[in-house]
């Protein structure tokens, strides 16, 4: 027995790294899957893998800072699921650069993704979360909700923004018994790690080194490790009396 067995599951960035490896951990303990991406190769990958192994998964190929894709995401993936009992929001974009860099198209671009994305899903999924009795909604935010990178103003500035979106909703949805939750995944080896060293134009093996140094375990995490903890607050079963936190899954960076 899963501890999500018979519930259904809809993850957003799904397609690779932590979202792929999220789907896969969740449908390895008894939920369906609906993998949402934007890019279909990927995503379609990840639910091949899942069904593959045994587990129940489709693929959804969405761009959540559309609100219409969002509504139809949902619809398709209650006829696959179900039921909508776990939204875990992990869809990011990157835009790096300090204040001076950054154009009013590229702050409107990762706020409707890493932001009113995230709402939109919430909203969407919202009157099938409430039938559940076992719901939970798990944000990806980041580290960079708590402490602020050089350079890195857009995402720092969305991913602050994503933790007080999940107290505020946490203390909305309270009453009809959703949980809401945010994980804070620190440095994490994934592709996201290249395109970091490639816009600092470093060399990636020193960079490499210095994100392994930075963590007081002296290395980078692996997805696998966030969506452990992204599976202990979609579980009933063992955090049933948590919500509103953020568990900060970063090897101890951020006390380095």
């Amino acid at each position: 027995m899963g501890k999500l067995d018979k519930l259904g599951a809809v993850v957003t960035g799904a397609g690779e790294g932590i979202g792929e490896a999220i789907a896969k951990e969740i449908a390895s303990n008894g939920a369906k899957v609906a993998c949402i991406d934007f890019n279909e190769e990927s995503g379609n990958s990840t639910a091949k893998s899942i069904n593959e192994s045994g587990g129940e998964a489709v693929f959804i190929k969405t761009d959540i800072s559309d609100p219409n894709q969002v509504k139809s995401m949902i619809s398709d993936s209650l006829g696959f699921l179900g039921s909508i009992d776990i939204l875990v929001n992990n869809a990011a974009k990157f835009i790096f650069g300090a204040v001076e860099d950054v154009s009013q198209d590229q702050w409107e671009d990762i706020l409707k993704v890493n932001v009113i994305g995230y709402s939109t899903c919430v909203k969407e999924a919202l009157p099938h979360l409430k039938k559940s009795g076992k719901s939970a909604v798990v944000n990806l935010a980041s580290v960079s909700s708590i402490i602020a990178g050089p350079k890195f103003v857009p995402y720092n500035t969305s991913k602050g923004a994503v933790l007080m979106l999940t107290r505020s909703l946490a203390v909305d949805l309270a009453e009809f018994g959703i949980r809401v939750n945010a994980v804070c995944p620190g440095s994490i080896h994934t592709s996201a790690t290249f395109k970091h060293i490639e816009h600092m134009g470093t060399d990636v093996e020193k960079t490499l080194k210095e994100f392994q140094e930075s963590s007081l375990l002296r290395r980078q995490g692996k997805p696998e490790e966030i969506a452990k903890a992204v599976l202990f607050l979609a579980s009933h079963e063992d955090s049933s009396f948590i919500t509103g936190e953020n568990i900060i899954v970063d090897g101890g960076l951020t006390y380095n």
